[in-house]
């Protein structure tokens, strides 16, 4: 498909002509003096040298979506990065959530353009596009799904005119053999409230759809005068814990005001314009039809509120209606949950995880809590699972399912013979996978797997999942002609010491033998399954009737899908993307193995520009990018993830785009911090995260690919905190760093912070000593620190950064803080993107490739204390324990580009798309 099928938007650039990158022709910094002092007040947006900017511009790829039938495929195409005028406006910041008060939607949603239908032939090769049509130009979709019987999809629309309400979301449906598209609702003034749920087939002729209550008014009007102090209190004297959540409610007003935007009048609509409301108003979050269509599950929450945790632990009520909007009965109401604790593994008092038996037209299953919700508890159960149908005889009780002696994990159906429960434990990293019969009680349960969720090496892989005419999902049980037992498929990664090696193994689940009836080329090629797809009939499957979707990709290739087939052992293309950024197309990838001096054996993923040489072009300026995981096992943090052959993905802000600047890129170095037994993994970071580090630089210096006094490290996030630390207590391992959206003073969060459960009055010592904010007197490295004005993730309050940067600037450090308007967490709009880029450039160009300080001198700067930590090696015993998480040093706050990967476009194979 040509790239002119993408429509390709031009986002506003504030500060610069396209020609202007801030940098000189040859890549380095110009240094006229003006340039100087405005990059030093800071003169509007920059875009970074064109080599950079090209690869983050590039059109991207559309996401997938599989009719139910299997033989119709959606092209959703996307824009690219969105102008920073979307992010400017207005947004309501309530209850942990944010809301765009114009659409009544949450804010800053991503969005289609278009949606073409192509057909799935029978010789695997896709049909001529269709596009679906009918609706205003320029509208942006959302919400994407088929019916139930793949004859039609359903979306929302919503068109931006600034001058009336018609920007709210509308739902519309198309017919998919014509691709002609009408709005559903023949009255304009329906629109959907999507702040929490929005719309779901409930059959193959009728949605349940959430609207505004078209009795509501303008919106409450914040009083002039307060009607009096904000007070909380605690006169119980109970224990409430609670980590640092963000966007809270913050008076009655806030609360007022998220119920004017969250409440929600329920309709059912039917494709031939009948429509009728059904239930009260009130704050809905979740609809759930049956399988066999006859019941609504319905789940809301209501007053009274709170100022300290979000919407998801306030009072939530869950209802049973039928189809028509009757009321049945109520399965529970749950109180406000303030007092959640927070070690892992706590969770809400009472009902939870309520849901339909996939396999059943109408029972419900759920969990409740054994320990008062507290992992600090010993008890046993610990969980209990109930079965119950959705309207019980007179005097029928729930049913017990199964006990738990660890934490309810889920569960994956099949049939009244066979069901797979799913329990863990964080604590011990335990996970078992228990197999049941739900409708032989003299049945015993039995343990199938029992492993340590870290031991990747020992992962057996999940079942398959086929599609019921209902839509829901069951595990596919298999059949080999002329064989009575029971089969079933399992899709492993396939972690092995040389990299993932994905399968697909045929498991006989009464005696746990297996076959492997397909694996991934090892050579050159990186393949996975990604869904079944001969499940759209009903009946038995046979083994030689299988048609599997998989992707491939190689270091250089990027991912396309194919549809392998078992009877005639074909495997047909069904994709074919170009290649996101050509100019990086030949660029080098190698896993690399080394060792920690504790004995802990590290990995890391080596990148090189295209057509470099070691031997002919020299070290080269190197950026080391990751972010630290816990283990609790020196042999499991030691042990390969990922697979050499996988495609570069390249996000927007990723570390590979400077490949494209002639840098060695070290990619996820796993940064293993290992707490073995009862030993607490932090109390021991910073030793352990400076070993990890150590190792790393040495093993690039040795290759002869780095040079030793121009490696900058960064990192986002966990990052970001890494990187400070870093900076702190190994100066003598980077000439400088770059830190986005980090949190650096744990004080701040003093509840618990990403892997800790202890509190800052428990583990003071380890709070202060992890904290680089109590280390900035150390720091004389050049850090560039970055952060989103908005961050709305819980801990890395925008605060961390600018208190970090004055405490830097106090001591005299070579610093400079960037903050970006309207930006989050992680960063979406183009300005602010190709800003960040410009910064980070700028600074690895001026304090990296010009370099000429050996990173060794001038260590005299630091205090006794911290230079004999950093040079004496003996000057600590440290234990022959490591681990990391390389899964993690890709971090989930940083996006791959919208191009960069196929295998990470939407696939979706559910009708909910």
């Amino acid at each position: 498909m040509s790239s002119s099928r993408f429509l390709h938007l031009v986002p506003i650039n504030a500060a610069a002509a396209e020609g202007d990158t801030g940098v000189g022709s040859n890549g380095s910094v110009s240094s006229t003096a003006e340039d100087e002092e405005n990059s030093a007040l800071g003169s509007g947006y920059r875009l970074p040298p064109p080599e950079i900017k090209d690869i983050v511009d590039a059109p991207p790829l559309p996401a997938l979506s599989f009719s139910p039938q299997r033989d119709k495929i959606l092209f959703l195409k996307r824009r690219a990065l969105p102008p920073l005028e979307e992010l400017a406006k207005p947004e309501e910041k309530l209850a942990g959530i944010r809301i765009d008060g114009k659409c009544n939607t949450r804010s800053r949603m991503s969005f289609y353009t278009s949606i073409g239908i192509h057909q799935l032939m029978p010789d695997g090769t896709l049909g001529p596009e269709k596009e679906v049509h009918g609706f205003p130009d320029g509208a942006k979709i959302n919400f994407v799904s088929w019916s139930l019987n793949g004859q039609h999809l359903s979306f929302s629309i919503r068109v931006d005119e600034e001058e009336n309400s018609s920007s709210k979301l509308r739902i519309w449906v198309a017919d998919v053999e014509t691709g002609k598209a009408r709005p559903l609702f023949q009255s304009p003034d329906i629109h959907l409230n999507a702040v929490f749920d929005n719309f779901v087939w409930v059959d193959d002729s009728t949605l349940l759809v959430c609207t505004i209550p078209l009795s509501r008014g303008d919106p409450p009007k914040k009083p002039l005068v307060p009607s009096g102090p904000k007070v909380q209190s605690n006169e119980q004297k109970n224990v409430v814990q609670v980590r640092t959540f963000q966007d809270l409610l913050k008076d009655e007003y806030d609360a007022d005001l998220f119920d004017y935007y969250a409440t929600t009048q329920l309709v059912l609509a039917s494709l031939d314009g009948t429509m009728k409301e059904i239930g009260p108003p009130a704050v809905y979050t979740s609809m759930d039809p049956s399988p066999d269509q006859k019941y609504l599950l319905i789940s809301s929450i209501h007053r009274p509120y709170s100022f300290i945790v979000p919407c998801g632990r306030f009072p939530k009520k869950v209802d049973l209606w039928t189809s028509e909007g009757k009321f049945v009965r109520e399965l529970c109401d749950l109180p406000l949950a303030e007092d959640i604790p927070i070690a892992f593994n706590s969770v809400r008092k009472g009902m939870r995880s309520i849901n339909w038996r996939a396999d059943k037209p109408s029972t419900l299953y759920w969990v409740e809590t054994q320990d008062e919700g507290d992992a600090k508890v010993e008890v046993s159960p610990r969980d209990i699972v109930y079965m119950q149908p959705a309207e019980p005889l007179d005097g029928e009780q729930q049913a017990i399912l199964h006990k738990l002696d660890l934490r309810y994990g889920g569960i994956s159906w099949c049939d009244d013979s066979l069901a797979l429960v799913y329990e863990s434990w964080y604590k011990t990293r335990r996970t078992r996978t228990w197999v049941i019969s739900p409708g032989s009680e003299d049945v015993s349960p039995r343990i199938l797997f029992d492993r340590s969720s870290e031991d990747v090496y020992s992962d057996p892989g999940s079942p398959m999942l086929r599609r019921t005419t209902a839509g829901t999902y069951v595990i596919a049980k298999i059949k080999k002609e002329n064989d009575e037992g029971t089969y079933i498929l399992l899709n492993g990664s396939g972690a092995t010491p040389e990299g993932n090696i994905p399968f697909l193994d045929l498991f006989d689940i009464n005696t746990g033998s297996k076959e492997r009836i397909w694996e991934s080329d090892k050579e050159k090629y990186y393949e996975t399954v990604v869904a079944l797809m001969s499940d759209q009939s009903e009946g038995d499957l046979y083994l030689n009737q299988l048609k599997i979707l998989t992707s491939k990709e190689s270091k250089t290739e990027n991912t396309q899908y194919f549809i392998q087939s078992w009877l005639d052992k074909k495997a047909c293309q069904i994709t074919n993307f170009p290649h996101p950024y050509p100019q990086l197309a030949s660029l080098q990838k190698e896993m690399i193995r080394y060792e920690r001096k504790d004995g802990v054996q590290l990995t890391a993923t080596l990148y090189l520009p295209p057509g470099y040489d070691p031997s002919k072009d020299g070290p080269l300026p190197c950026l080391v990018w990751s972010y630290p995981g816990e283990f609790k096992s020196k042999d499991a943090a030691g042990q390969v993830r990922g697979s050499p052959n996988e495609f570069a993905g390249i996000g927007p802000t990723s570390a590979l785009l400077w490949l494209a600047r002639r840098f060695a890129i070290l990619s996820g170095p796993t940064i293993p911090i290992i707490g073995e037994g009862n030993e607490e993994a932090n109390d021991r970071y910073v030793e352990q995260l400076v070993a990890s580090a150590e190792a790393a630089v040495e093993e690039v210096i040795r290759r002869g690919v780095a040079h030793p006094n121009k490696i900058a490290v960064g990192g986002h996030s966990y990052g970001a905190f890494m990187t400070a630390n870093l900076l702190a207590h190994a100066p003598h391992l980077f000439c400088c760093g770059i830190a986005r959206s980090g949190a650096y003073n744990r004080t701040l969060t003093p509840f618990g912070f990403q892997n800790e459960d202890r509190t800052l009055w428990e583990a003071t010592d380890t709070y202060v000593e992890m904290s680089p904010f109590m280390s900035a007197n150390k720091i004389k490295r050049p850090v560039l620190l970055i952060h989103g004005e908005e961050d709305n993730n819980p801990g890395t309050l925008t605060m961390q950064s600018d208190r970090f940067f004055n405490a830097l600037k106090g001591h005299g450090a070579l610093c400079r803080l960037v903050i970006l308007p309207f930006e989050s967490h992680g960063y979406a709009a183009r300005e602010s993107i190709m800003h960040v880029l410009w910064e980070t450039d700028r600074w690895l160009q001026k304090h990296c490739v010009s370099n000429t300080t050996n990173v060794n001198e001038n260590l005299d700067t630091c205090n006794d204390e911290a230079k004999e930590e950093i040079t004496d090696p003996e000057s600590k015993t440290v234990p022959a324990s490591g681990g990391g998480n390389p899964e993690l040093a890709e971090s989930e706050h940083e996006g791959f580009h919208p191009r960069a990967r196929a295998s990470l476009c939407l696939i979706m194979l559910t009708s909910e798309g």
